[in-house]
């Protein structure tokens, strides 16, 4: 079984959409093994997106993460890594395809309702900064 990390972001939140994501993730056989609702401090946001620390979104993107609370889940499954980046679709929500989360509810790039991991190793990485091992469910 693979698992990823998923972040229903504060503006998914705020749209009260955090039923219908997971909703989403379990009609399409994702298990969710750990789930919480935190809300990030600068120092943390920019601990996560460190890799993106050169880039000229960084601190929109901390800012914004840091704006309110978000709920951080391990998603587990076959092949979820792949199988989480379809249902949410396309980072920019205006090429995602009909019927993902970000075509369905993303204001813009930013604003984009819902961060996954894109690879095993990023995965492994974010389930560590959010999760310690108590509280991810094994069966």
């Amino acid at each position: 079984m693979e698992r990823t990390l998923s972040i229903i972001k504060p503006d998914g939140v705020a749209k009260n959409v955090i039923g219908e994501v997971i909703k989403r993730f379990e009609t399409n056989g994702i298990k969710i093994a750990a789930m919480k609702m935190i809300h990030l401090t600068k120092t943390q946001a920019q601990g996560f997106y460190a890799v993106h620390k050169e880039r000229p979104f960084y601190d929109s993107l901390t800012d914004f993460m840091t704006s309110g609370p978000i709920v951080v889940m391990v998603l587990e499954g076959k092949d979820v890594i792949a199988k989480n980046r379809k249902i949410m679709g396309a980072t920019n929500f205006e090429e995602a395809e009909a019927g993902t989360i970000r075509k369905d509810y993303a204001t813009n790039i930013e604003k984009n309702v819902v961060h996954g991991s894109d690879a095993s190793e990023t995965a492994a990485f974010e389930i560590k900064y959010f999760f310690n091992a108590l509280e991810i469910q094994n069966k």
